[in-house]
């Protein structure tokens, strides 16, 4: 069989590995993986409407609304009104989202080191670069995009 037909079975492997190997690590601080990466995508430093945090995490608007209930119960987000737009919400972290972060973050480190020595030095970069171009084959009308949070955050935090 072509490895074209490999590649999706492999991409989502891939990602259901780490997704496993997140919720495992971050469990103990009661955060899922797809809280994290919400987390992550608001910690870029910026306060966003809530289609715009779904569409760069990206994730479905109504998944993203539940998990913003639940960590603004915890008082990792603020949501506010929008200055400009009376149907719009903000959402940015609050300090203590920001603290959470940076924990997760550290509790993270080891996955992102194991999945980088998976790969001979400097084919993270090459991986993250086909990565993105594989999203943006896929969804042409989005290519003007934030880069991948991985990308983004990694670069943010180095």
């Amino acid at each position: 069989m072509p490895a074209s037909h490999e590649l999706p079975i492999a991409l989502r492997a891939a990602y259901l590995a780490l997704h496993r190997c997140s919720e495992a690590r971050f469990a103990k601080y009661g955060v899922t993986a797809d809280q994290f990466v919400l987390l992550a995508t608001l910690a870029r430093g910026e306060a966003l409407t809530q289609r715009e945090l779904a569409r760069r995490m990206p994730s479905d608007p109504s998944t993203v609304r539940a998990m913003l209930v639940l960590l603004e119960r915890a008082e990792l987000v603020q949501r506010d009104a929008h200055p400009t737009d009376a149907r719009a919400r903000t959402v940015a972290l609050t300090t203590a989202g920001k603290r959470k972060f940076q924990q997760l973050w550290n509790a993270g480190q080891s996955i992102r080191d194991q999945m980088s020595l998976a790969l001979p030095p400097g084919d993270d970069e090459q991986l993250i670069h086909l990565l993105d171009r594989i999203c943006s084959a896929l969804a042409p009308d989005n290519a003007a995009q934030d880069p991948p949070l991985s990308h983004a955050t990694t670069q943010a935090m180095s």
